[in-house]
């Protein structure tokens, strides 16, 4: 019988996102806009939105690989 892991997801709110990707709100909303920057999923009801941390990670790690190629 073959293990399935499952990781856990992990919901940022949007100060969390901005501390770690070092941009504010408008910058955010302009690249999510522009299609650069992953989208908020709704927390249901109301304006409540959070982000996917594997997704947060990732377009870090994407920022951090175009810089070392520039």
């Amino acid at each position: 019988m073959a293990e399935q892991i499952q990781t856990a997801l992990s919901i940022l709110r949007r100060r969390q996102v901005e501390q770690r990707v070092g941009l504010t709100r408008s910058p955010i909303y302009a690249r999510i806009k522009a299609g650069t920057f992953p989208k908020p999923i709704s927390l249901g009801g109301g304006k409540a939105v959070g982000w996917l941390e594997g997704e947060i990670e990732a377009w870090l790690a994407a920022q951090v690989e175009k810089s070392r190629k520039a």
